[in-house]
C-alpha cells in the first residue's frame, strides 16, 4: 500500500492554498477563518512550523483581516461582470485541482489516516464508496510493530527476587528478547462491519515464547454516521485510560500496576455498546495521528459485559462482569487538549489456588470472589508539556494475612506522569518523561491472589528519529512484592523487594 509522510500531506495542503491565493482576484478580500486557524494549528502540532511562527501567522492574519474590514467600502448592489467572470474561472480552476488530487493515489493515503486502526473510520458510506469503488482490497490494512528490549538489574544480589507482573524481563534470569511482536489486520470489510485481528509473539505463555491471539473482534455500525457501534469478541476491556492506550504509543515501558492489575493483558471476551459524536470520534483519532499518544477511539460512552477471567481463559463460574466507561476530550482556545474520564466494573472472579507449604491450599467461594473497582483519569496532552494522572479504588480477591483464605479486600493505587514533547524541524522527536506509581492491592491473576505493594519512580527518554523507529531508555527504582514467591508458614512470606533497573527498548513500526 502506498504510504505518506506528514511533510507530503502538508505540502499538498500548502500547494492547494497557494493555488487558491494566486487564482483569486487581488481586489477580493480574503478574511481570516476558523478553518485557516485550524490549519495553522495542525501544522504547528506536526512540527512543520514553530510555535513562534504559528503566533506570527495568527497575528498577521487577524491584523490584516481587521484592517480590511475597516477600509473595505460597502459592497455594491452587484459586482462588475468582469469580476464575476474571473471568480467563476477561479472556482473552476480550484475544482479541477481538487479533482486531480482526489483521482491520484493520494486518496489511498488519506484512507490510511482516517482511522486509529482500532475502530471503524468516520467516513460516510458515500465517501468510502467513492474512494474505493474499484479497490475493494484497500479496505483492509496490514500493519504492526516489534519491541526488542533489554533489562539490566542494577546493584548487588543481597536481596534478589524482583518480579514485575506485566514484564517478565524484569528478573535476574532474563536480559534481552522480544517483548511484543504484533501483527494487525483490520479494516471496513463492508459498509457496516469493521474487523480487527491482532496476533502477538511474546514471552508469557507457560514461560515460553508463543504466538497468541490478542484481539479478534468485530464492530457493527448501527447508523450511517457510525456514531453507534456494537463490539463483539476478544478485545480490550474498556477500563481506565492507560489500559486502553496501545503499548505502541506509551512512553513508559509498561503500564502501572494499579490499573493493569484490574485486567492483566487488558483484554477479555465481551460485548460492548459504544457511542461517540462524529466530531469526538475524529478528535480521538487525531490524538493518535498527531503523535499525542491518545488512547484511540473507544467512544464517549462504552458499556457492556465481559467474561472476567482474563485473556484467552475460559469462564469458570457462568457469570459475567459488568462495565461502563465515559471519556470526554476538551480543546481550549490555545489548542491545548484535556481528556477526562471515569470507569467502573463489577463481577465475581474465580482465583487460582495452589498449595502453600505448612499451610495448605487457600479456600474461597467456588462461585467467585467479589471483584469491583472504579477509576478516574485526567490527561493533559503534551503540547509541548503534558501531564497524566489516574487512580483506582475498589475491592478484589486477595489472600488473607494467615494465607488460608482468598476473600474480597480493599485495593487502591494510581500514577502521575509528566511529559515534555519536543519536535525538531526534521520531524524527529525527543520526549523526556517522569512517572511515579503506587499500589496497595492484590495480583488476582497470580496463584493465590497474593497482596501486591508497589512504590516506584521511573524517569526516561524517548527519541524518535523517524516514524519507523522509536528508542526508549528508562531507569526505575522502588519497592514491590514478588508475587511469584511460594512462602512457607514458618518462613518468609511474599517478599517486598527493593530494586533498581535500567530498560532499553527499540520499537520498529511498520
Amino acid at each position: 500500500m502506498l504510504t505518506s509522510t506528514p511533510l507530503r500531506g502538508t505540502s499538498r495542503l500548502l500547494a492547494l492554498l497557494m493555488a487558491c491565493s494566486i487564482a483569486l482576484p487581488p481586489s477580493l478580500p480574503v478574511s481570516a477563518s476558523p478553518a485557516m486557524e485550524k490549519l495553522f494549528f495542525i501544522l504547528k502540532q506536526k512540527g512543520s512550523i514553530t510555535a513562534d511562527e504559528y503566533d506570527l501567522l495568527m497575528q498577521t492574519m487577524r491584523a490584516e483581516d481587521a484592517a480590511k474590514q475597516k477600509t473595505t467600502p460597502p459592497p455594491a448592489s452587484a459586482p462588475p461582470p468582469a469580476i464575476v467572470k474571473r471568480l467563476e474561472q477561479t472556482e473552476s480552476k480550484v475544482e479541477n485541482l481538487e479533482s486531480t488530487l482526489l483521482n491520484t493515489k493520494g486518496q489511498i493515503e488519506e484512507l490510511t489516516r482516517i482511522s486509529d486502526n482500532t475502530s471503524p473510520s468516520t467516513l460516510s458510506k458515500a465517501d468510502i464508496d467513492a474512494l474505493l469503488s474499484d479497490k475493494w482490497y484497500e479496505r483492509v490494512k496490514l500493519r504492526g510493530y516489534i519491541q526488542t528490549r533489554f533489562i539490566g538489574i542494577l546493584g548487588d544480589d543481597d536481596n534478589p527476587g524482583v518480579n514485575q507482573a506485566n514484564d517478565a524481563f524484569v528478573s535476574e534470569t532474563q536480559s534481552i528478547g522480544i517483548r511484543r511482536g504484533r501483527l494487525v489486520l483490520s479494516g471496513d470489510v463492508t459498509d457496516h462491519l469493521f474487523l480487527y485481528l491482532q496476533s502477538d509473539y511474546m514471552a508469557g505463555v507457560g514461560g515460553v515464547n508463543a504466538l497468541q491471539a490478542r484481539d479478534v473482534y468485530a464492530d457493527v455500525s448501527l447508523d450511517p454516521a457510525r456514531e453507534f457501534r456494537v463490539r463483539l469478541g476478544l478485545s480490550k476491556v474498556p477500563y481506565g485510560f492507560t489500559n486502553m492506550q496501545s503499548s505502541q504509543n506509551r512512553y513508559a515501558l509498561e503500564r502501572p500496576d494499579a490499573l493493569n492489575s484490574a485486567v492483566e493483558g487488558e483484554r477479555d471476551l465481551g460485548a460492548y455498546f459504544i457511542w461517540a459524536p462524529y466530531e469526538k470520534r475524529n478528535m480521538f483519532k487525531d490524538l493518535v495521528k498527531m503523535g499525542l499518544r491518545g488512547s484511540g477511539d473507544y467512544g464517549v460512552l462504552n458499556f457492556g459485559v465481559y467474561s472476567g477471567q482474563g485473556i484467552n481463559n475460559a469462564d469458570r463460574n457462568g457469570d459475567v462482569h459488568y462495565i461502563a466507561r465515559a471519556a470526554w476530550p476538551f480543546e481550549f482556545d490555545n489548542g491545548q487538549i484535556l481528556e477526562v474520564g471515569a470507569s467502573y466494573f463489577s463481577g465475581r472472579y474465580v482465583p487460582t489456588a495452589a498449595a502453600i507449604p505448612g499451610v495448605g491450599t487457600p479456600s474461597f467461594d467456588s462461585r467467585g470472589v467479589r471483584d469491583e473497582r472504579v477509576a478516574i483519569n485526567a490527561i493533559l496532552y503534551p503540547q509541548p508539556f503534558g501531564l497524566e494522572a489516574e487512580w483506582t479504588w475498589g475491592r478484589e480477591p486477595m489472600l488473607s494475612s494467615d494465607m488460608r483464605t482468598i476473600s474480597s479486600q480493599n485495593t487502591s493505587g494510581g500514577f502521575v506522569q509528566a511529559v515534555y514533547r519536543h519536535v525538531f524541524p526534521n520531524q524527529a522527536e525527543l520526549i523526556p518523561f517522569l512517572r511515579w506509581q503506587t499500589f496497595d492491592g492484590a495480583r488476582k491473576f497470580a496463584a493465590n491472589a497474593p497482596r501486591n505493594r508497589v512504590d516506584e519512580i521511573a524517569f526516561g527518554l524517548e527519541y524518535i528519529p523517524y516514524p519507523e523507529l522509536e528508542l526508549t531508555l528508562m531507569y526505575s527504582t522502588g519497592t514491590r512484592t514478588n508475587t511469584l514467591d511460594n512462602p512457607a508458614a514458618a518462613g518468609p512470606r511474599y517478599r517486598d523487594v527493593n530494586y533498581h533497573y535500567l530498560g532499553i527498548q527499540a520499537q520498529i513500526n511498520f
